[in-house]
């Protein structure tokens, strides 16, 4: 047995409804053993009453839309007319103690970005570089999910595409190891439409940022932040 979260869109802050769901879990790194796991994780949601079309978002989704919004293969045109995937353009704007943003790692592969040894040899990050300016590292999916909403946004077959599931899911996302998942920012991006919140927030980031760092409450949260570049 495995358990993976699955995250549902939900009209009230934080907008993403994210549950544990306990699975049969088919052993082996072929393709077909995670499509097979998969099956077994949205029969389970579907049991539960939490979705009744699940979509997984990665490359080892059997349908084209989940492995197309994937991080690794969901781009973004920059203004120089290259078209850069969201795992790099996310790599890239990553601030250390010792270093970055390294905008290099716009060049690259999704995977040589994300493997790259100086995110592991910089210090501690301090931030995220985006066009907007400097963003802070809480709330942990405040900066991956506005990269990732702007990109299914001018995707705009896949983001309408989006709007005929309920939950979504990542089989490779692991909780305890990270914080940021595809998933769940498909997810977020259909809250933020369902509520009439999207277009707004999208024309404005301190809009997005002010309605993502409320608390329950409705208060705005302080981030956290330590010597941003």
């Amino acid at each position: 047995m495995a358990s993976r979260p699955v995250f549902i869109p939900s009209n009230d802050f934080p907008f993403v409804k994210e549950v544990m769901v306990e699975f049969k879990w088919h052993a082996g790194f072929a393709v077909s053993q995670k499509q097979k796991s998969i099956v077994e994780f949205h029969d389970a949601i579907d049991a539960l009453g939490l979705g009744k079309s699940s979509l997984e978002i990665s490359s080892k989704s059997s349908l084209e839309i989940g492995t197309a919004l994937s991080a690794f293969n969901l781009k973004v045109e920059l203004g120089n007319g290259q078209n850069v995937a969201v795992e790099n353009i996310f790599q890239a704007a990553k601030i250390f103690e010792q270093g970055g943003p390294f905008k290099d790692l716009l060049k690259t592969t999704p995977l040589e970005a994300k493997r790259d040894i100086r995110l592991k040899e910089s210090g501690d990050m301090v931030g995220f570089r985006g066009k907007e300016g400097v963003w802070p590292l809480e709330p942990k999916t405040l900066f991956y999910d506005w990269i990732y909403i702007n990109a299914l946004h001018r995707q705009s077959e896949l983001a309408s595409a989006v709007l005929a599931f309920d939950s979504f899911t990542d089989i490779e996302f692991n909780p305890a190891k990270s914080f940021n998942c595809q998933a769940r920012s498909v997810a977020l991006y259909i809250a933020l439409f369902n509520s009439g919140q999207l277009q707004s927030v999208l024309e404005d980031s301190n809009k997005y940022k002010q309605l993502m760092m409320q608390d329950a409450g409705g208060a705005i949260q302080k981030p956290v932040q330590r010597n941003l570049i």
